[in-house]
């Protein structure tokens, strides 16, 4: 009996796996699909990836970089930055800001002193809450049928 039972467990996990898996995978394999999802998905974030401008040199972004952190810092404890990451390559950093759109984490990545000395370039991706999970929520008959 606890063998079934590890087995039907072991076996939900991986049907909810699969469908989570399939369904991300049918949204960027269709791109109106993905493009609806994306519309109408709440951005709770943007994701800002910072990478140092191709010429500018290691002492030219460390000599900013006391008052780069001072700013970042009163951002943190003011709750505009979320998290924060040093890139593993080196060559610049990540962060999760608490924004609803692009143009407000634009203003503030404009706003910081590496932003206003023009030494970085930087990717915005908005975030929101994983699409795939309402699909659970959806159809909760279908998920216990895969129990």
């Amino acid at each position: 009996m606890i063998a079934h039972t590890r087995t039907t467990g072991a076996l939900r996990r991986i049907v909810v796996a699969l469908t989570l898996a399939l369904t991300g995978g049918l949204l960027m394999t269709h791109p109106t699909t993905a493009q609806a999802q994306v519309a109408s998905q709440a951005v709770t974030g943007v994701l800002v990836i910072l990478t140092v401008k191709a010429g500018v040199t290691r002492e030219q972004v460390m000599a900013v970089m006391p008052a780069e952190v001072r700013a970042t810092v009163q951002l943190y404890l003011g709750g505009k930055v979320r998290e924060w990451f040093s890139r593993g390559d080196g060559r610049g950093a990540v962060l999760l800001l608490t924004t609803n759109d692009i143009a407000e984490a634009e203003a503030i990545m404009d706003g910081l002193p590496l932003g206003k000395e023009h030494l970085m370039d930087h990717d915005y991706i908005p975030v929101g809450p994983l699409q795939p999970l309402g699909l659970l929520m959806a159809n909760p008959a279908a998920m216990r049928g895969a129990q």
